[in-house]
C-alpha cells in the first residue's frame, strides 16, 4: 500500500488536548462497556452481519488471517503480524482481550490504535450500530453485544487506516464468533482444549467443532498439534467445505529449540524451506511451537506455501515479535514475572517454562482466577512451581474470591504455603518481601489476564524494574 493513500483521521479542534482525548476514548470505552459482556456472547453472526453491510463491509476490505483455538491464539497472532510487518505489509491485528489499555486490542501497523482513531472511527460506525440495535429490539432480539460492536469497530479502524491484510483473533469458539463474518484466505487453529465449556461445549470435540467454524471454502488451514478426535473435527469441516488442511507434524514442525539469553534459538521446519537457529525472544516450548505454526501461516497466506520466507526478514519478524503478558518480566530485585496463564493448559506450560528456562531456587505464586475457569486444574498444574501461593483477585467482578480460591489452594499444597490477601497490592507487597530475603528466589503473578493487567499496572506504578 502506497504511502500516498495512507491517512489519519481527520479529528475535530477540541480533540486536540491528550487529557481530553483520554477521556473522549474513556467514554467510548464506556458506551461499549455498556452492551452485554464478552463473556456472554451471544451464538449468532446475523446483527454482526447486518451491522457490516451498513458500513459498507469494511470486513471485505482486504484479506484475512484467522485465529481460532484454546492456547497460544495471541501470542501467534502477534508473531504472524510481525512477520507480516518484516515482509513491508501494513498490517491490522485483534486481540482480546487487553491488559491494561483497550486500545491495545486494536493494532495498525504494530501499534495499538490512537485515541484519536479510536474516537474517530467509533463516532463513525455508532450510528448504524443504533439503527442495527433498534432493528433488533424491533424484531425482539438483543442489541449488539460489546464484542459485535468492537469487532464492527476494529473492521472499521482497519479500513480507514488502511491496512494490506488483516489478523483476526477470534474470541471466542469461532463458528460464532463475531469475527467470523471475515473469510479467511488462512486459517489457523492453535492447540485445542477444554475451556469455556458453558459456551463452547463440554468436550475437546465438541469445542473444536465450534473451532472450525472458522473454515471457510478455498481457504488454507494451518493447524497446530491436536488431540486426534479435535483434529478429526477439523479435517472433516475442511473435507466439507474444500479447504487445504495443513498439519504441524506432516507439513511443518519444530525441529529444534536451544535457551539463549532473552529468548531461545528454534529451527523450523517449514512449508518451503527449513529455518535454522533463528532467535525468538519468547521463552517457552510452547512459543517455540507457536512461532512454527505462525511460520507456516505467513507461508501460507504469501505463496500458498510453495515460497520460503527471505531469511533475512524470518529473523527481523521472529526477533521483533512480542507477547505482552506472557512470561514478561515487569520487576527486578526481586525479579517479578507475569503470564496470562489462565486455565490447566496455560498453567502446565507455564510451569514447564519456568523450570527449564530459569534457574530460581524457589518461586512464589500470585494467584487469581475468574470463576467461569478451572480453578482446581490450574493450581494442580501450578503447585509443582510454587514454594508457596500468594492468592488474591483482580479487581474483576468475574475474579474468584480471594478465600474460595485459598480453600482450593490449601487442599493442593496444605495451609504451611497458602497466604491469602484480599487485595493484589497487598499479596504482590507480601510476595515481593519474601522474594527479597533470598538472592535465587522469584515472584511469577498469573491466574487471570486480568490479574497480569493489574500487575502490570502496577509494576509501573511503583518502579519494580526501573
Amino acid at each position: 500500500m502506497s504511502d500516498e493513500v495512507r491517512r489519519e483521521p481527520e479529528m475535530d479542534p477540541e480533540l486536540s488536548d491528550d487529557a481530553l482525548l483520554q477521556g473522549e476514548a474513556d467514554a467510548v470505552y464506556a458506551e461499549l462497556l455498556s452492551r452485554v459482556g464478552e463473556a456472554t456472547p451471544r451464538p449468532r453472526l446475523e446483527p454482526t452481519r447486518r451491522a457490516a453491510e451498513l458500513l459498507g463491509d469494511p470486513h471485505r476490505a482486504t484479506p484475512v488471517i484467522h485465529v481460532a483455538g484454546t492456547n497460544g491464539k495471541t501470542s501467534t497472532s502477534r508473531i504472524i503480524d510481525s512477520l507480516l510487518r518484516a515482509h513491508g505489509l501494513r498490517t491490522g491485528l485483534l486481540t482480546s482481550p487487553h491488559l491494561s489499555r483497550v486500545n491495545e486490542r486494536i493494532l495498525i501497523d504494530g501499534q495499538p490504535i490512537s485515541n484519536e482513531a479510536f474516537i474517530h472511527n467509533w463516532r463513525d460506525i455508532r450510528p448504524y450500530l443504533q439503527l442495527t440495535d433498534a432493528q433488533l429490539e424491533s424484531e425482539g432480539e438483543a442489541p449488539l453485544t460489546y464484542f459485535e460492536a468492537f469487532t464492527l469497530l476494529a473492521f472499521a479502524s482497519f479500513a480507514d487506516a488502511p491496512v494490506d491484510v488483516v489478523v483476526l483473533e477470534t474470541g471466542m469458539g469461532g463458528e460464532w464468533d463475531s469475527t467470523n463474518i471475515a473469510d479467511a484466505a488462512v486459517a489457523v487453529i492453535t492447540p485445542i482444549a477444554l475451556d469455556h465449556m458453558h459456551r463452547l461445549g463440554s468436550t475437546i470435540q465438541e469445542i473444536a467443532r465450534t473451532k472450525a467454524g472458522i473454515i471457510k471454502p478455498q481457504s488454507i488451514v494451518v493447524s497446530a498439534r491436536q488431540e486426534p478426535v479435535a483434529f478429526a473435527e477439523l479435517a472433516s469441516r475442511a473435507d466439507a467445505v474444500g479447504a487445504t488442511l495443513v498439519p504441524q507434524g506432516d507439513d511443518f514442525d519444530v525441529a529444534s529449540t536451544t535457551m539463549a539469553v532473552g529468548g531461545q534459538l528454534v529451527s523450523i521446519r517449514g512449508r518451503a524451506a527449513s529455518y535454522d537457529d533463528v532467535f525468538l525472544p519468547l521463552y517457552g516450548s510452547h512459543q517455540a511451537q507457536n512461532a512454527a505454526v505462525a511460520v507456516a501461516a505467513v507461508e501460507s497466506f504469501l505463496g500458498g506455501g510453495a515460497q520460503a520466507v527471505v531469511s533475512d526478514v524470518l529473523e527481523q519478524g521472529l526477533a521483533e515479535a512480542t507477547s505482552p503478558g506472557r512470561l514478561e518480566l515487569v520487576g527486578i530485585e526481586p525479579t517479578v514475572i507475569v503470564d496470562a496463564a489462565h486455565n490447566p493448559q496455560g498453567a502446565q506450560a507455564l510451569t514447564a517454562a519456568m523450570s527449564e528456562y530459569f534457574d530460581f531456587d524457589e518461586v512464589a505464586l500470585v494467584l487469581g482466577v475468574l470463576e467461569d475457569k478451572d480453578a482446581e486444574g490450574i493450581v494442580d498444574a501450578l503447585a509443582p512451581l510454587a514454594a508457596r501461593i500468594y492468592v488474591t483477585q483482580s479487581t474483576s467482578d468475574r475474579a474468584v474470591a480471594s478465600d474460595d480460591l485459598a480453600y482450593i489452594v490449601r487442599n493442593a499444597i496444605g495451609s504451611d504455603a497458602t497466604w491469602e490477601y484480599e487485595t493484589l497490592v497487598e499479596a504482590a507487597e507480601a510476595a515481593r518481601s519474601w522474594a527479597g530475603e533470598a538472592p535465587k528466589r522469584a515472584v511469577v503473578v498469573t491466574g487471570s489476564i486480568t490479574l497480569v493487567g493489574e500487575a502490570i499496572d502496577l509494576a509501573s506504578a511503583e518502579g519494580w524494574k526501573p
